[in-house]
């Protein structure tokens, strides 16, 4: 099978031709986050023909993960396989021509700087705050195009960081919350809404991929497909000058490691501590209310919320540190504090 066989319903869109499918198998993405954003569209860019694909994920396949990350399947669940090795060889087996590599672990500051340098394109698929501003920071720093995307319920939103040419997440940050969002272990996700979010994000990435970023959307958009509503707000007007991660005088403040997330071990414990790099104060009564929908008890005071659902239990202070019990694990704290409190 040549290429223009492969490919030949693609080149005949004329925004891509013969030149821009030779420039896709050419570029490098890397996707951080294979959940059901970061697997939908990775297989999207594996079937399009990039050339080289960096698969960036901390956790394994559960059961829970099937009715909407597409890539993986219940062979994957039995076997805890690694989402990032599970969706390697999957869309090895889509295409056998793109070039991917899996990376089985958190993606820190180091390592998002590193992946950067080597790359054409970063997909924000990842489900907390911390990495997401890392990736923009490490985006901005080595001019690299960022496509950011997220969803829950049936709430989708995706934004395309153009170095130099739009406002970064942290521009956008001081006006549009980005971080506040409940997450799909609290109130569920449905796959619609997943296959809206990426569809939006891979025509960016097309038109990044072919050297076309003038056709970009340069907006924040926005929908609920359940309550059939759509927001699109231009972000121009929120650039900030000052900002530390594009502004005229960068410090990139989430790539500093005073900012990152710390994690201990408490000896004796079987417990782990997180405190997060970025200071924040929890609204303890919306976390309650948001708990309440699930299976397990929750206990607030005035300084701390406590909640329990079988082997899940956890504390959360006023200062957004937590401690994770039950666990030894930094890997699985992690995990279950981005899952429930980021």
């Amino acid at each position: 099978m040549t290429v223009e066989e492969r490919y030949s319903k693609q080149i005949l869109f004329d925004r891509i031709g013969e030149s821009g499918q030779q420039k896709i198998s050419t570029k490098t993405v890397t996707v951080v986050g294979l959940g059901a954003l970061g697997s939908s569209s990775a297989e999207m860019l594996a079937r399009a023909g990039v050339g080289r694909m960096n698969l960036v994920d901390r956790d394994y396949v559960e059961l829970t993960n099937l009715h909407r990350q597409q890539l993986f399947t219940e062979k994957d669940v039995i076997n805890k396989t690694p989402k990032a090795v599970a969706a390697q060889k999957r869309l090895q087996e889509i295409n056998s021509s793109v070039e991917i590599k899996s990376y089985i672990q958190d993606a820190g500051a180091n390592e998002l700087e590193q992946l950067a340098k080597e790359s054409d394109l970063l997909i924000d698929a990842t489900d907390n705050f911390e990495t997401r501003f890392m990736m923009n920071d490490a985006a901005v720093k080595y001019n690299i195009p960022l496509i950011y995307g997220a969803c829950v319920g049936a709430y989708g939103v995706t934004y395309t960081v153009i170095p130099g040419k739009t406002p970064c997440l942290n521009c956008l940050a001081k006006y549009i919350s980005l971080e506040a969002m409940p997450t799909c272990d609290t109130v569920g996700v449905i796959m619609p809404v997943v296959t809206q979010v990426t569809s939006h994000q891979v025509i960016e990435a097309l038109k990044i991929l072919t050297e076309q970023t003038e056709a970009c959307r340069n907006r924040l958009l926005s929908f609920d497909l359940w309550k059939n509503q759509t927001s699109s707000i231009d972000p121009s007007v929120l650039h900030d000058i000052h900002c530390p991660s594009c502004g005229s005088d960068r410090t990139y403040p989430y790539l500093q490691q005073e900012n990152i997330a710390k994690t201990t071990v408490l000896c004796g414990r079987d417990t782990v501590q997180i405190r997060p790099g970025k200071r924040w104060r929890p609204d303890f009564k919306q976390l309650s209310d948001r708990f309440k929908t699930l299976p397990g008890k929750t206990m607030t005071n005035d300084f701390l919320l406590a909640y329990e659902d079988g082997n899940i239990r956890f504390v959360l202070f006023q200062d957004g540190r937590a401690l994770i019990h039950g666990t030894k694990n930094v890997i699985e704290a992690k995990n279950i504090y981005h899952r429930y409190l980021s």
